[in-house]
């Protein structure tokens, strides 16, 4: 829209924002009147079709005291929770809160505090059931009735024109962006016959039952595939996959990103041992010595830099395009929070015009199984993704690396990406991070990490086909979820 006439009679709570009235929702809205019945989320509360809760914020100090996940708003990716949040809280701290908060699978979890954030949105899976979550997000309990399910719901709150009614009544709250309790006024249009909602409703489900175990299977592989290496077959990574899936959330640890910093609290070396005059501790890590030592029957220990003086690896960063750069048009600028889950966002938060693209596509060069990996950020440095086809026509920003594998004998991408998700490489590359300015970075040091290769030709192969059919089988769900939803409702003209 680019403007519009409105009487003083409409104006809403003086609110004088011109998207808040967007004649083109209104419009489209009543083109939908003979099929289609409408509810404010405030009548779906009235009527108990659905229950709405705000979490909690338990203080900075509650941080880091446990490995139960604090959700936060920026744990929701791609309809899902990460794998490994940032936070966590002891068991006292979950104890205090848990019956308030109440979580429960299929609860509905949306973003209602934070500029590009709001309106993103995850169902709770069986894994994330024992967990707490912050004040920013709105818990949706959707309650038995004859007119949609949570699955419907969910659909519809990611169709397109509920998304942009989200965004269209957004505002700044002090020093953040909010959509507070117009969240209860926001439309959803319900078909009067839901002849397609219970096919929709069962693809989805089952759509997200698929994204549901290969998550478990992401957060369990830095263990399951040490496991492989130690033992030199594919048989852990294969046990795993055959179980049900209520028995691997009983088999998958709670823990969050703080995992991946190690135990360890005090130890000797000598001054002769000390590299390049660096003294922080933990770069030292004992145990990590010790595990490599271990793996080294069944594997070749690589330092990255070997890898690259031959050729194997090619190692590059992107660039810093400029703030006045972003929003200019839908070509994605992928930056260090743009991925999770060995995934990139479905709705990265910048995106820049075809000029822009242009003028950086041939120096950065990203092609299908490019690997992204985090250089600077503090808890989000060693987080890493694959470049599928899908994201091919993007940017990437200068705190990432890309990394190519150029040599494909029996070191595919694939299987680079399992063995960065290791828990022996990802404590590797959190001792050598340090501060840079005002920033954590793993800067040049991303070379002196060591890599556990399989020795077996055979388990390489194994573990690359798992690992590709991993991805390839939850991206595939998630572009196909983003289809039902785009199609749940007619598309807006």
């Amino acid at each position: 829209m680019i403007n519009f006439w409105i009487n003083k009679s409409s104006l809403k709570e003086a609110t004088l924002i011109p998207k808040f009235y967007d004649p083109e929702i209104e419009s489209y809205f009543s083109s939908l009147k003979e099929e289609y019945n409408f509810f404010t989320i405030r009548e779906l509360v009235e009527k108990e079709y659905i229950s709405c809760s705000t979490g909690h914020e338990i203080g900075k100090m509650a941080y880091g005291t446990g490995d139960i996940p604090f959700i936060r708003t920026s744990d929701i990716s791609n309809w899902e929770i990460k794998t490994l949040p940032k936070q966590g809280v002891s068991e006292e701290i979950y104890d205090s809160y848990s019956k308030k908060q109440d979580i429960q699978k299929n609860d509905i979890l949306i973003v209602r505090d934070g500029t590009y954030l709001i309106g993103t949105n995850c169902m709770v899976s069986d894994l994330d059931e024992k967990s707490l979550y912050q004040s920013h997000l709105i818990k949706v309990r959707v309650k038995h009735n004859e007119i949609f399910d949570e699955y419907i719901f969910f659909l519809l709150l990611n169709s397109p024109i509920i998304q942009r009614q989200i965004r269209n009544m957004q505002f700044t709250a002090d020093t953040i962006d909010t959509i507070g309790n117009r969240f209860y006024d926001i439309r959803l249009p319900i078909p009067k016959i839901n002849k397609n909602n219970t096919s929709a409703s069962l693809i989805v489900k089952d759509l997200l039952k698929n994204r549901t175990r290969g998550k478990l299977l992401i957060k369990n592989l830095p263990f399951l595939l040490e496991q492989c290496l130690k033992e030199n077959n594919i048989k852990a990574f294969e046990d795993f996959e055959k179980e049900d899936i209520l028995k691997l959330v009983e088999k998958t640890p709670q823990d969050t990103i703080t995992s991946e910093f190690g135990k360890f609290e005090a130890f000797w070396v000598t001054k002769e041992s000390l590299a390049n005059d660096i003294i922080l501790p933990k770069y030292y890590d004992p145990e990590i010595q010790d595990e490599l030592k271990d793996l080294e029957k069944t594997c070749d220990l690589v330092p990255v830099s070997d890898l690259i003086e031959k050729g194997i690896l090619s190692l590059s960063t992107g660039d810093e395009i400029g703030k006045m750069a972003y929003g200019t048009g839908n070509i994605p600028f992928i930056r260090t929070s743009d991925f999770s889950n060995w995934e990139i966002k479905f709705d990265p938060k910048q995106g820049v015009s075809d000029e822009i693209y242009e003028q950086y596509r041939e120096s950065q060069d990203i092609k299908e199984n490019d690997i992204l990996l985090v250089r600077d950020g503090t808890y989000l440095i060693g987080s890493s993704c694959i470049i599928t086809s899908h994201d091919v026509k993007s940017l990437y920003c200068g705190g990432l690396y890309k990394i190519r594998v150029n040599n494909f004998n029996g070191f595919d991408p694939f299987l680079l990406l399992g063995i960065f998700n290791t828990y022996i490489v990802k404590r590797q590359i959190r001792t050598k991070q340090f501060t840079r300015d005002v920033i954590d970075t793993i800067g040049k040091r991303i070379e002196e990490v060591i890599l556990p290769i399989p020795k077996s030709y055979e388990l390489r192969d194994k573990i690359s086909k798992s690992i590709k059919e991993l991805v390839t089988e939850r991206i595939d769900a998630r572009i196909e979820i983003s289809k039902i939803s785009n199609s749940i409702l007619p598309v807006i003209s």
